[in-house]
């Protein structure tokens, strides 16, 4: 029998040290790297944020495994901090423990996603989203 995804949810969690997006804004200029797992449509609804880049979940860990042949350049090591954000903090959760399996033990994600982000007043931009393909 299966455990369900409200366990797999909280295993997760039990291993992330999750920040509020007030939190997250200040790590982002502190270094760390803000990462966006949204969908294009999530992303025009809601608008971007600013600094982010954004990477489809489905080539996450390609992307931000510092050994990979297909990392981005901002992937340098196991010791950089990362914030994964997505539309209500559920799916990035997931994607933030996995990036920890995979040794990248800074990997977090933002407590309720971008609609905290905007409940909390922060910017979106309009400058274009950096994807990251």
């Amino acid at each position: 029998m299966s455990p369900g995804i409200d366990a797999l949810l909280e295993q997760a969690r039990a291993g992330l040290h999750r920040l509020t997006p007030q939190q997250t804004v200040e790590a982002v200029r502190g270094g760390a790297l803000l990462v966006d797992t949204r969908t294009e449509v999530q992303r025009r609804e809601q608008g971007d944020l600013p600094g982010a880049v954004v990477i489809d979940r489905t080539v996450l860990e390609w992307r931000l495994d510092p050994a990979s042949a297909w990392r981005i350049p901002e992937a340098t090591g196991y010791d950089r901090e990362i914030v994964l954000v997505c539309r209500q903090g559920y799916s990035s959760s997931l994607a933030a423990a996995s990036l920890q399996t995979l040794g990248l033990r800074r990997a977090t994600d933002m407590i309720g996603g971008v609609d905290a982000w905007l409940a909390a007043g922060l910017p979106t931009t309009d400058r274009p989203a950096d994807v990251r393909p």
